[in-house]
């Protein structure tokens, strides 16, 4: 178990589950909980949080969860129309490039939702549709 535990810290590459390992071999070494946060300088609730959590589920539990992030402004059916418009734009425009504000003036219009300009560029990253786009700095273009 120790050594399960040695190797998984001498292992990841993940800095966030390190911690959380390095604070449960500190445990398992028979350091209060106090005497870890201070050591790794982490706030005591975090220590608390992941001792219970190892009691709880073992090792398996420290593992990192999906971050879910933030949730699309758009649905599915929505971005197959953009996409749809988007083409449709791009052949009707002169050398068949359009702009980031044009595109973003053209959602605004036919979803009322406001993306930010950068925003703009990973959406049409996502839909495969970035060389359709002047002004994209990412090279890619």
């Amino acid at each position: 178990m120790i050594q399960d535990l040695s190797k998984m810290i001498a292992t990841t590459r993940n800095a966030r589950l390190r911690i959380r390992l390095l604070a449960v071999s500190h445990f398992v070494d028979g350091k209060n909980r106090t005497e870890i946060s201070n050591f790794l300088k982490v706030s005591r609730t975090s220590v608390n949080n992941w001792i219970k959590t190892y009691l709880e589920q073992g090792l398996s539990g420290l593992q990192e969860k999906k971050h879910p992030g933030r949730r699309r402004e758009l649905t599915e059916k929505q971005l197959v129309q953009l996409k749809s418009l988007i083409i449709d734009l791009a052949d009707k425009a002169d050398g068949g490039r359009l702009s980031g504000k044009a595109i973003q003036a053209c959602i605004f219009y036919a979803f009322n939702v406001k993306y930010q300009k950068t925003n703009i560029y990973h959406l049409l990253h996502q839909l495969d549709l970035s060389k359709l786009v002047k002004g994209h700095k990412s090279g890619k273009t």
